[in-house]
């Protein structure tokens, strides 16, 4: 195996829930109106950082898909599917895409800035 080489994206990018590298930049984003079965996810036009598994013909709730999954290329966790090809003349926006799982992202502004809004009360602040 040879050396891996990490891409640093400039701005505010989504990063890998588990090792925390960049995987995509906030602008990249198409749509946030996708669902998995983990729960919502995004859909990009360019991901980094990531490698292809193999391409397999899935069935979503759009329809009859080709896609291949994406795993981070640091961890090697699964992070979302890239969708090759649609066999629905609707659905060909997709093709050449990526969808990102929101559970298996972070948001590096979120999770670097995080602000309690709901801090606990003190022993000075007792009735």
């Amino acid at each position: 195996m040879g050396r891996i080489f990490v891409v640093e994206l400039e701005g505010r990018a989504y990063r890998c829930k588990f090792c925390k590298t960049h995987l995509a930049l906030v602008d990249d984003i198409v749509s946030r109106g996708f669902h998995c079965r983990r729960g919502k996810a995004y859909l990009f036009n360019n991901v980094v950082n990531i490698t292809l598994g193999a391409q397999e013909e899935r069935l979503m709730l759009s329809g009859m898909h080709t896609v291949a999954d994406i795993f981070c290329c640091c961890c090697g966790q699964i992070v979302g599917w890239k969708y090759e090809a649609a066999h629905e003349t609707s659905q060909k926006y997709k093709e050449g895409k990526f969808v990102l799982e929101r559970a298996r992202i972070i948001d590096g502004v979120d999770s670097e800035f995080y602000i309690d809004t709901c801090p606990s009360m003190s022993d000075a602040e007792d009735p």
